[in-house]
């Protein structure tokens, strides 16, 4: 892993951890990426930084090879429980694959100065792969926090973790993260 710093200003942005998407059939389990993200909020909360709860409401309208289900529980875009929103949390609702596009997301990040964002959440080749590629070309620096993230395809997730990531950031695990942040909420449980 190659994380050297976190930035004065640094940004959590967790990318839809959702009832709708958690659950899902993944290369890691969900609960486990889940607490992961719960821990990097509560340290990032603990040192006054912004965590940004991002969930997908929809999707980008256009053809795919890949059939969508249009039969989706009522309550599949609400955000898991287990990441404690805080009022000081703000919560981005996409409806395309990134969370930039069409969202405040770039907004609240320049209004906090920020100048990285922590990323973690599941898809790691499509919604996080997407937001980082976008954080990049905006100027962020991006940590990708690899075992805090998952996708339904092992082969995917391993793709952007060994390839991609390490061409538009830096990549680390959630300990190298919460020891960098000053070891808040290093102790409670994966």
């Amino acid at each position: 892993m190659s994380l050297t710093q976190i930035d004065k200003v640094a940004a959590l942005v967790v990318i839809d951890l959702q009832k709708g998407i958690v659950g899902l059939p993944s290369a890691h389990p969900g609960s486990e990426i889940v607490g992961r993200a719960a821990r990097l909020a509560r340290a990032f909360r603990e040192k006054g930084l912004p965590v940004i709860l991002v969930n997908v409401a929809g999707r980008a309208p256009g053809r795919t090879e890949v059939q969508f289900n249009a039969a989706l529980p009522p309550d599949w875009a609400e955000l898991v429980s287990e990441l404690d929103r805080q009022p000081s949390d703000y919560a981005v609702t996409k409806l395309n694959v990134g969370a930039f596009y069409g969202t405040s997301l770039e907004m609240i990040l320049r209004r906090h100065g920020a100048t990285q964002i922590v990323l973690a959440g599941i898809a790691t080749g499509s919604g996080v792969e997407t937001t980082a590629r976008a954080a990049y070309d905006r100027g962020f620096n991006v940590v990708t926090v690899v075992d805090a993230m998952t996708d339904r395809d092992a082969d995917t997730h391993r793709h952007s973790v060994e390839k991609v990531f390490p061409r538009i950031g830096e990549t680390a695990t959630t300990e190298e993260v919460l020891r960098l942040c000053g070891d808040a909420g290093r102790h409670a449980r994966t």
